[in-house]
């Protein structure tokens, strides 16, 4: 049987991506993105973050002031006067905010897509290991089967006093631990589905086949960073970073020029009045002092921390890059060896042909299953790194 769990793993890991005839990956993390209720209400929160951003570039209130002065000692009648007027700030500005706020928009979009890899990421991996645990139930199934059947051979021998009793506990035994075993996976793939329903919001997922897989082969370290550099979130959030705060230069600059404002004003006294327009102007003296050069050493500040968050991205991408080359090309190696092996099948049967006891028999046996074992393990382990260097395509 180890031959044809090898040919079964391997080819799952190189054929076509799929779940079951209704479902794929896709489509379940693109259920996941609808569902999910921290997505929601990130995109609630980048909504209010944008509407407070932009009521930051409204014009400030109209005002209206007025004086009737009955009272003193004047011959000339009771003075009334009221002014309409609306200030504002020097017209360059509005525009001027208005980049730099659509920056920050820029930058709460990049936020959200960071979040929003982060939980599909945490989903995919969910899903690898439900595929794991999936193949290994099948396998752990078959063995439980033929746990079964050794122990009702020896059972019969037992009975006919052909063995003794500690072989027929041993027996035993064996068949009650591969019973556990696939109660254990079985309560493992409902624990995950559990976590995986969370993550949907709430809404149950399929169960999930185990021929999902991922293609083996992926572009070069040189390709995929640089589609790393043009698509990943994480970094486009550092780029968003670093146009807000140039944005925030301009912005400053254009602030240091003086606010405006304009009205109607009427005067009257004793039937005589005057009536015009009402204009005014700031002096910028105090309120821009040093924010040019604050906003100017943040921009710095961001081109470095661009700098070095890319360079310590690169390096992690390398690493993790290398470890999937490696352990990919000892898969390969440990493929061709595990062809070459006898199976598990091939033993059990000459147990049943009494060309083994059964001590020889177990102990042969915890061999192969070791190496299948090691053999899903290496298939898990390189499906997850490849997911790592490909989250920038979720």
């Amino acid at each position: 049987m180890n031959k044809y769990i090898v040919s079964a793993i391997c080819g799952c890991l190189f054929s076509v991506t799929g779940f079951s005839q209704t479902i794929n990956v896709e489509e379940l993390l693109n259920q996941i993105e609808q569902n999910n209720i921290e997505l929601k209400g990130y995109q609630a929160f980048i909504e209010s973050q944008q509407l407070e951003n932009k009521s930051t570039n409204n014009l400030p209130d109209p005002q209206l002031s007025g004086y009737y002065l009955p009272f003193g000692d004047n011959t000339t009648g009771d003075y009334t006067e009221y002014e309409v007027s609306q200030s504002f700030e020097f017209p360059t500005v509005y525009g001027a905010r208005g980049k730099w706020n659509a920056s920050k928009s820029e930058q709460l979009a990049s936020a959200y897509a960071t979040k929003r890899q982060e939980i599909l990421l945490q989903a995919k991996g969910i899903v690898l290991e439900l595929v794991f645990l999936q193949k290994q139930k099948a396998i752990e199934t078959e063995r439980r089967t033929q746990s079964k059947q050794v122990f009702d051979q020896i059972q019969n021998l037992f009975d006919k006093e052909q063995v003794g009793i500690l072989d027929l506990n041993k027996a035993k035994i064996a068949w009650i631990q591969e019973q556990f075993v696939v109660q254990q996976i079985e309560s493992d793939i409902q624990i995950q589905l559990s976590i995986l329903k969370t993550l949907n919001g709430g809404n149950p997922i399929e169960d999930i086949s185990s021929q999902i897989v991922l293609r083996a082969e992926i572009e070069t370290l040189e390709n995929l960073w640089l589609e790393k550099l043009t698509n990943d979130p994480r970094l486009q959030e550092l780029r968003a970073n670093e146009e807000t705060s140039l944005q925030k230069i301009k912005l400053e600059k254009n602030k240091v020029l003086p606010n405006l404002a304009l009205g109607y004003n009427y005067q009257g006294v004793s039937g005589s009045n005057y009536s015009g327009l009402y204009g005014g102007v700031s002096i910028p003296l105090w309120n821009s002092k040093n924010k040019v050069k604050a906003a100017e050493a943040n921009y710095e500040y961001q081109q470095s921390n661009t700098q070095v968050i890319t360079t310590s991205l690169y390096s992690q991408f390398q690493q993790t890059y290398n470890r999937y080359a490696l352990m990919l090309e000892k898969y390969k190696e440990y493929q061709t060896t595990m062809d070459n092996l006898d199976s598990e099948q091939l033993l059990f049967k000459a147990y049943q042909l009494g060309e083994y006891s059964f001590m020889d028999y177990y102990v042969e046996l915890q061999f192969y299953r070791t190496a299948t074992h090691r053999m899903l393990q290496m298939e898990k382990e390189l499906q997850l790194l490849q997911a790592q260097l490909l989250k920038h395509q979720l």
